[in-house]
């Protein structure tokens, strides 16, 4: 089913925009929540979760990717729950290890006037992005958006583990100019 038409679903309030949402997406959500999670009880929790968010969320908001949409949100519910999960325990897994990579160039605030400058930090990020090569934005979007390991990054690209490492050092040096530039 397209996706306009599983979106007008959820508008109606049609249950069956649910089980169209599982049949089309229900893998790729689960492989962005198992990156995260890697355990197959809180993944099978977090897509539930994000099929109730989407529900929620829709109407008002009328997504224009559905994909982008049902990811974002998956992906925020399993971090949310990997945080809370792992509050003990730090350190270790690759959602850990991918976060402590990011938190040199993206520092993260709780303060509500942060709120504002997401939206403009958000243009940013996607600016510098798709101002990348297409391979090293495939490779930092499979690390740090996908959460998947640096062997399993290296093997989809065959490439070295060595070479990945290398990939994503020199954009995230680039990004953390980027971003000291920008004056953040």
């Amino acid at each position: 089913m397209e996706d306009n038409l599983i979106v007008d679903l959820y508008w109606q309030r049609n249950e069956r925009a649910i089980s169209e949402t599982a049949a089309k997406y229900g893998k790729y959500l689960h492989s962005i929540s198992y990156h995260i999670l890697q355990n197959a009880e809180d993944t099978e929790e977090c897509v539930n979760d994000t099929y109730n968010d989407a529900w929620q969320s829709m109407p008002p908001h009328r997504p224009s990717i559905l994909s982008t949409f049902l990811g974002k949100i998956t992906r925020r519910i399993s971090i949310d729950l990997w945080r809370k999960n792992s509050a003990e325990k730090r350190g270790g897994s690759e959602i850990a290890i991918a976060l402590d990579e990011l938190e040199e160039c993206v520092a993260g605030t709780d303060d509500v006037e942060a709120e504002v400058e997401k939206r403009e930090l958000q243009k940013k990020l996607n600016a510098f992005l798709f101002a990348l090569p297409q391979i090293d934005r495939q490779v930092f979007m499979c690390r740090y958006w996908y959460m998947d390991s640096i062997s399993e990054i290296a093997i989809q690209f065959d490439y070295s583990e060595s070479k990945i490492k290398s990939m994503l050092f020199r954009t995230r040096n680039k990004l953390r100019t980027m971003l000291k530039k920008e004056g953040y």
